[in-house]
C-alpha cells in the first residue's frame, strides 16, 4: 500500500512535505510508511480519501482497478480548494514593518527594580555573612584514557 501512496503522491507532482500538509498529517508520520517502520492507519487512508474523493478505494488498499474512479483525474488537486490552504515556505515580502519588534529604546526604558540601592545591598551583606566560608579540599581531573589525578591544597 505504501507504494501506492507514493504513486498518489507523485501523481498530484507533490513531495513528502507538501503532500504531508495536504492530507493534514505530520511529515515524520509519512516517512515512517514509506521507509517501512509503521503500516499506514484507517486514518491516513480516511485523509487521503477526504483530499481526494476520486481515488479509487480497492487500488489503494488492494492494487485492484485505476487509480481514481474517473479516469482523468490525474491533477485533482488543482481543481480542489485544498491549494489555498497551502502556505508558502518562504516569504519575501518587502513590505513587513520593522516596528512589530520591540526597539532597543523600549527596553531600556524600564525602570529599576529597586529605588532604594542601600536596602538591597545590606540584604546581599547579610547573606554573604549568614555563609559559612568554604574551603577547596581536593580537585579531580579525569583524563579521556581513563585516568585521573587528585590534587590536595597545602595546609
Amino acid at each position: 500500500m505504501k507504494d501506492r501512496i507514493r504513486q498518489l503522491m507523485l501523481a498530484q507532482h507533490m513531495n513528502q512535505q507538501s503532500f504531508a500538509e495536504v492530507l493534514d498529517i505530520s511529515p515524520a508520520s509519512l516517512s515512517s510508511i514509506f521507509n517501512d517502520r509503521t503500516k499506514p492507519t484507517l486514518n491516513h487512508i480516511d485523509a487521503i480519501k477526504s483530499k481526494f474523493p476520486s481515488i479509487n478505494l480497492d487500488w489503494l488498499m488492494y492494487g485492484k482497478g485505476s487509480m481514481f474512479l474517473d479516469g482523468d483525474s490525474h491533477d485533482e488537486l488543482k481543481n480542489s480548494n485544498v491549494t489555498t490552504q497551502l502556505q508558502p515556505t518562504l516569504d519575501f515580502d518587502d513590505t513587513s514593518s520593522i516596528d512589530t519588534y520591540p526597539s532597543t529604546r523600549q527596553v531600556a526604558s524600564v525602570p529599576p527594580m529597586s529605588t532604594n540601592p542601600a536596602s538591597s545591598s545590606q540584604q546581599i551583606n547579610m547573606n554573604f555573612l549568614d555563609k559559612k566560608e568554604r574551603k577547596i579540599t581536593e580537585i579531580r581531573i579525569f583524563y579521556d584514557d581513563q585516568t585521573w589525578e587528585t590534587f590536595v591544597p597545602k595546609k
